[in-house]
């Protein structure tokens, strides 16, 4: 998955403001008490990362 890719998925499921609020305040367990962006940060794979946004926010299917 490209970045460009992880953010319009982003953007889709929580809207432009509010994804960038999530990447950077949310700790999302599966991403090992990481925030989105410190774990991209940090070189987890975006596919990953997205993966742990879809476990933690019930992402619907179609975005997944």
């Amino acid at each position: 998955m490209r970045l460009t890719v992880f953010w319009e998925r982003m953007n889709s499921q929580f809207g432009d403001g509010y994804a960038e609020s999530v990447a950077k305040d949310y700790v999302l367990a599966e991403l090992g008490g990481r925030t989105v962006e410190q774990a991209l940060a940090e070189g987890v794979a975006v596919k990953a990362v997205w993966q742990a946004v879809c476990a933690t926010f019930d992402v619907p299917q179609k975005l997944r």
